[in-house]
């Protein structure tokens, strides 16, 4: 099979980033942020940072990939040999954050199943943790590996292998031409579901009921900021090593527009959904709002199978398309990544797209097994907490210092303008070179300041060293990776 493959089409390469950058947050976490940040006076700083931030970083990623015809790892070898590690650091980054998303999208799977009958009962909330995860009292207590939240994870792990491994234009762009219709098609129906049920404009009153007085708070800005950042799949090395399969003269600019804009479209539209059905719950139950409300995992595990259980009709079908959703959407985005793992050890080793994706899923499904343990979730919530709020930011700011003055973001600008069908000024130099890494040094500052003060979540110092250790890890093993000598002459 052919290593220089490229997206049959633009369309394509279109679904395929957008399938990366929709994910799982896309569906719990906006909604929830948006509410507790302003409500619809969120969507002003929201908006800010998309513009300033969202897809300047997403020009510039399209832009250097597709200059530099590579992965992440290779680009930054041809930027400067010396530079290398911070391409292997953001790759490392990712692996480990598959390695528990891999987890969440097994429990998605389960609840498909559980819908068919709405086996979590009347408390979702003792079933999740209980039947279904069999938590354990704390990190500091393994337990047992659950088999069926294994299993689950080694069949998805089987199923991007099957996809990465068969290319470009044969395997992830026909995957995403199916996932992400169907996606969009899925959350449309729960979306208008949601909105026609009784009590759900009180739900979506109080989503975009904008409360201005908060863009005065600095930590909206900085939460708007946090949602562009984190939601767009830029610094994973995902879609710099997506660029690199497009033709050379591809549109830069549009592609990065269109890209962002639909991924927060998405967003928007499905909060309005989620909001739609939490305020029938809150009617339904005669309770406030805000005892309804929820994100991340309480969302979708608990308050949603609460919400299923109290629709008029239809209850098992609106839990098998909720849930498929989930698993759809955690395909697209997970398929992106392990290729933004596979194709650095293609680039630097020289190994067949087979033989490393061989590997990675080999070893993705190793590093899966910790978290499929009675103590799976309190691991997955410190490590993710550690890589991305530390990991994945400090490499945003690594990434803007390197390209936007040392590789020099105005030449990276006259590169990607005259291929694109309508001209960046040198605004974008400002945000790459200063706006950007500000927002994200103060984002990192932050972070490490509540961490100091007051640990994270109530864990013991034992759990939280291993979220250091993680974090610290990623960044030793991208040095050493980063000077190893590489097996193709010349890429």
């Amino acid at each position: 099979m052919s290593e220089n493959n490229q997206w049959g089409s633009r369309l394509g390469f279109i679904l395929a980033t957008v399938g990366s950058a929709v994910g799982l947050g896309n569906i719990w976490r906006f909604s929830y942020v948006a509410y507790e940040n302003g409500g619809g006076a969120f969507l002003i700083p929201y908006l800010v940072a998309l513009l300033t931030t969202g897809i300047p970083l997403l020009i510039l990623e399209f832009g250097f990939g597709t200059k530099m015809r590579g992965s992440t790892v290779l680009a930054y070898k041809k930027l400067s040999r010396k530079w290398e590690w911070i391409g292997w650091w953001p790759v490392i980054s990712v692996f480990i954050l598959l390695t528990y998303y891999m987890v969440i999208v097994s429990w998605s799977l389960k609840y498909i199943f559980y819908a068919l009958n709405q086996a979590w009962g009347a408390n979702p909330e003792a079933f999740f943790y209980g039947s279904n995860l069999q938590l354990t009292s704390g990190v500091d207590t393994l337990g047992g590996i659950n088999l069926t939240v294994l299993i689950g994870v080694i069949a998805l792990w089987a199923i991007n292998y099957f996809i990465v491994y068969n290319g470009i234009e044969t395997g992830i762009e026909k995957a995403t031409k199916i996932f992400m219709p169907l996606l969009a098609l899925l959350m449309l129906i729960i979306t208008i579901r949601g909105i026609t049920l009784p009590g759900a404009v009180t739900g979506i009153n109080k989503f975009l009921n904008p409360d201005f007085s908060q863009l005065l708070n600095s930590k909206v800005w900085l939460a708007a900021y946090g949602q562009i950042f984190f939601t767009l799949s830029v610094c994973f090395g995902v879609m710099i090593t997506y660029a690199s399969y497009l033709p050379k003269d591809s549109d830069i600019v549009n592609n990065s527009f269109i890209t962002a804009l639909a991924n927060c479209a998405f967003s928007f539209i499905v909060g309005i959904g989620v909001f739609g059905i939490l305020g029938y719950m809150a009617t339904h139950s005669g309770v406030p709002l805000e005892e309804v409300v929820t994100q991340s995992i309480g969302l979708a595990f608990i308050a949603f199978p609460k919400a299923i259980n109290m629709l008029p009709a239809f209850n098992t079908l609106f839990g098998l398309l909720f849930f498929s959703a989930l698993v759809i959407a955690g395909l697209s985005s997970s398929i992106s990544m392990v290729e933004a793992v596979v194709k650095p050890l293609n680039d630097k080793f020289g190994w067949s797209r087979k033989k490393a994706a061989t590997v990675v899923v080999i070893l993705g499904v190793l590093g899966s097994l910790i978290f499929t343990t009675g103590a799976g979730l309190y691991f997955l919530d410190i490590i993710d907490y550690f890589n991305m709020q530390f990991g994945i930011v400090m490499i945003g700011i690594l990434q803007c210092i390197a390209i936007g003055w040392i590789y020099k973001a105005s030449k990276l600008r006259e590169f990607f303008n005259p291929i694109s069908n309508f001209q960046i000024g040198s605004w974008w130099d400002f945000t790459i070179k200063y706006l950007t890494p500000l927002v994200l040094a103060v984002m990192l500052i932050l972070s490490f300041i509540s961490e100091i003060k007051g640990g994270y979540e109530g864990y013991p110092i034992s759990g939280l060293r291993i979220g250091w250790l993680v974090a610290l890890s990623a960044l030793i093993l991208a040095i050493i990776l980063g000077s190893i000598k590489w097996s193709k002459k010349d890429n």
